[in-house]
């Protein structure tokens, strides 16, 4: 009887240490649960920012393209205006020659 009351004792100790390391192993594998799920939701949020500032680039290059061929674009004509200009300075000069030689 008395090795019996032992068995059950110890079979009952046992019971509680297998129950105890049971709960800590599910805390721990709760807390690995959380931690990987808020490391996946940084990884999303990461993605959309990403996405965005792709976004943002992208409409920047644009504009800064467009700048850039509208001052290409008003740099040629104001070429072509001196050049207009320096054609009508010399045939300017062309005629004060001519009309010094009459």
């Amino acid at each position: 009887m008395k090795h019996t009351k032992l068995k059950l004792i110890i079979s009952a100790l046992a019971a509680v240490v297998l129950v105890g390391c049971d709960k800590k192993n599910a805390a721990i594998d709760d807390k690995k649960d959380a931690a990987k799920s808020a490391i996946d939701t940084r990884k999303d949020a990461v993605a959309v920012a990403a996405k965005d500032a792709k976004k943002q680039a992208d409409a920047d290059a644009a504009i800064d393209k467009a700048k850039i061929e509208a001052k290409a674009v008003a740099t040629q004509a104001q070429l072509d205006a001196d050049k207009v200009k320096v054609e009508a300075a010399a045939k300017l000069e062309q005629a004060r020659v001519d009309a010094e030689k009459q």
